[in-house]
């Protein structure tokens, strides 16, 4: 009977804790769940070290790269490989856009009109590289419904641009997962209402004590055989990197 009372109570502790994660889910708006997402794979302020696979059907090309970011406004991007490419540098600082050539000597201040352009020519547009926009901030979100998406359990989110915002997509659709808040398939449409791109999340690895997905995959649609492959080597979170580390003269320095 005393064997009896504990199962009965350990099964009673099990219920309500699940009960409490349910209902503390329930109450998480789709903008929250989109920040607590974005912070898991951003955190504060990082550093990483990435390999960024361009496949075409008949070539690929493979880039490597180290990248630093505070927060929304301030990002920047070294390319250490192949050689032809070894040393540019790419800067976000707020609302200003650069690339440093070193090659010719330039500093270049990107348009907002190239912002849909494929970066380094990639399906990675120079928005999505240089985090211009912002997925928080720059949309109205909704929960559209739950789904099971690679046997995970996701919120899928519906995303509207602001009037006022100058991104480059008309609607986008994320898969969020319900226990980790990790990212794991976006859909990106245009004015036309067409799917564009999607990409995908694989191969969750904790780094720096956050489980993420470490080899993201963007796909164009209508276009077989093309998709650009980007894999996470190494990266640390909220680490000593203040706002004056994005400058056109760090942009020169950086190694």
């Amino acid at each position: 009977m005393k064997f009896k009372h504990i199962s009965i109570t350990l099964v009673f502790i099990f219920f309500i804790s699940q009960l409490g994660t349910e209902l503390y889910a329930q109450e998480l708006t789709a903008a929250e769940i989109i920040q607590k997402a974005d912070e898991k794979v951003r955190g504060k302020t990082n550093h990483s070290m990435m390999e960024m696979q361009i496949i075409r059907p008949t070539w690929q090309r493979t880039i490597a790269m180290k990248s630093w970011s505070n927060g929304l406004d301030y990002s920047m991007t070294y390319i250490t490989a192949p050689a032809k490419d070894k040393g540019q540098v790419f800067m976000k600082r707020e609302t200003e856009m650069w690339n440093w050539m070193p090659s010719i000597g330039r500093m270049i201040k990107i348009p907002a009109s190239m912002m849909s352009q494929g970066w380094m020519g990639s399906d990675y547009t120079n928005d999505d590289i240089l985090k211009e926009s912002s997925i928080v901030r720059d949309y109205i979100h909704s929960i559209e419904k739950e789904e099971i998406v690679e046997g995970r359990n996701c919120y899928k989110i519906k995303m509207i641009p602001k009037e006022e915002a100058a991104v480059i997509w008309a609607k986008v659709y994320k898969w969020i997962t319900k226990d980790e808040f990790i990212q794991i398939k976006s859909e990106y449409f245009d004015e036309d209402e067409d799917l564009v791109k999607s990409d995908f999340g694989y191969d969750f690895k904790e780094m720096d004590g956050r489980l993420i997905p470490s080899r993201i995959e963007i796909v164009p649609a209508g276009e077989e055989g093309k998709k650009t492959v980007l894999l996470l080597k190494e990266v640390q979170f909220d680490i000593d990197l203040p706002s004056t580390y994005f400058s056109q003269q760090n942009m020169k320095r950086i190694r």
